[in-house]
């Protein structure tokens, strides 16, 4: 049975992963091996995968695991602002690559 993939799926796997990325943003800026930051991490990378499994109930696989590639997008917005580091114009062009793959699947759900 095909179930068709709507529009809450789609938005809970970019919270998803908008989630692991700032989890692991936690731990990159964790002091040494602080607990708080540790837990902290924790928290918020698992309320991503509670929003990745409720994106599943919503969707399918095929459409929904492509949509969760946009880590790699948050990843590199978070790495470039708040993180101050340089983005190489070969990443940027990956980025843009994953972003219009992302919107190529999703508009044909």
């Amino acid at each position: 049975m095909e179930k068709q993939t709507n529009i809450l799926g789609m938005i809970f796997m970019l919270i998803a992963a908008l989630s692991q990325c700032f989890g692991q943003l936690v731990w990159k800026l964790m002091p040494d091996y602080n607990l708080i930051y540790i837990l902290g991490g924790f928290l918020i990378y698992f309320s991503g995968s509670i929003f990745m499994i409720l994106a599943f109930r919503n969707g399918e696989l095929s459409v929904l695991q492509p949509i969760n590639s946009m880590s790699y997008v948050f990843a590199t917005i978070i790495a470039f602002v708040i993180l101050k580091e340089e983005i190489p114009p070969i990443n940027i062009m990956g980025v843009c690559l994953i972003v219009t793959g992302v919107i190529i699947i999703g508009r044909n759900r």
